[in-house]
């Protein structure tokens, strides 16, 4: 852990370029070979982070367990494209051979000296719980706590997220599967012992402290967004009124009796404009400025309701 070098884009956000090289070259050939893989990475490890800092880790784990869940996917490397970039349902097949990632990804780290350290990673990120998790169908007592927090920061992120093969769904609707995953199941693995039923029956796929940690980590992200897009319309709303008064300029140019008065107004117009604004231009500009006014006070009236949702959610 020593050698290992962090920096990162926000409090908590892993920039890859600090990563030693052996990851970086792992990383980059995920990233070549499917950008939404590569985007997913970067969007579980940063979530790790955070739900490790809401969980009150130490530096030290919550440094490995976010690298471990940078690197969880590295398998997919090698699983056909025709079946990870399939726009529609994976057969059962197909399915069976995308399960292969975990542990192609966990050879590729027991294989690399300076990766083997994360390997963990790559193996547990879908383990559940209650046993019905693959590779190995492990139970709660042998599943280590950074696969239980990288399985939901991946639970997350993969159904929240716009993919190439299914449309997106609503923030408080993702956290409402997650927090149903916590509960106990009916369905227990016919691998499990007689011994564990019992057990595992209490048990649900997640583990409802990390949810409770991601829920937190989600209402801070969620209203740092509407907090932005405040700003951005605030900014879109001088905008709009400086245009406004380029349109009251052109209509008083447009009624004026004498050249000179048009001169005039034409100037007042020009004055108003900015770079890439024009006198034949700006009207359409203005009308672009307003619609995005109106899709973004959108978005916050959206967001401000999804907020109001997840804070009753209970887990």
């Amino acid at each position: 852990m020593k050698d290992v070098v962090f920096d990162f884009y926000s409090p908590t956000v892993l920039k890859s370029y600090n990563l030693d090289k052996s990851m970086q070259y792992q990383l980059n050939i995920l990233g070549s070979l499917d950008v939404f893989t590569r985007q997913h990475c970067e969007n579980v490890a940063n979530l790790t982070c955070r739900i490790c800092e809401k969980l009150h880790c130490d530096k030290g784990f919550t440094e490995y367990c976010t690298i471990c869940a940078y690197l969880h996917d590295i398998g997919k490397q090698f699983i056909p494209s025709s079946i990870l970039q399939k726009p529609g349902k994976l057969t059962d097949e197909e399915y069976e051979t995308m399960k292969t990632h975990t542990t192609i990804g966990y050879n590729i780290c027991m294989n690399d000296l300076k990766l083997r350290p994360y390997a963990a990673g790559t193996i547990y990120h879908h383990e559940a719980l209650n046993g019905s998790g693959y590779p190995k169908g492990l139970t709660k007592k042998e599943i280590p706590y950074e696969g239980q927090i990288i399985r939901v920061a991946d639970e997350f992120d993969a159904i929240v997220s716009k993919r190439q093969y299914k449309s997106h769904i609503g923030i408080s609707d993702t956290l409402k599967i997650l927090i149903e995953n916590t509960k106990p199941s009916q369905q227990i693995p016919k691998s499990t012992a007689i011994n564990q039923v019992v057990e595992n029956a209490k048990l649900g796929k997640n583990n409802p402290i990390i949810v409770k940690a991601l829920i937190s980590v989600v209402i801070e992200d969620t209203e740092y967004e509407v907090y932005c897009i405040t700003d951005y319309i605030n900014s879109l709303k001088n905008t709009i009124k400086r245009l406004e008064m380029v349109k009251q300029y052109e209509e008083k140019m447009q009624n004026a009796k004498s050249e000179k008065k048009k001169q005039y107004f034409l100037e007042g117009m020009k004055l108003y404009l900015e770079q890439n604004e024009t006198v034949d231009n700006y009207s359409s500009i203005l009308e672009q400025y307003k619609t995005a006014y109106q899709q973004k006070q959108q978005q916050i009236e959206y967001l401000r309701n999804e907020i109001k949702i997840i804070k009753k959610l209970k887990v």
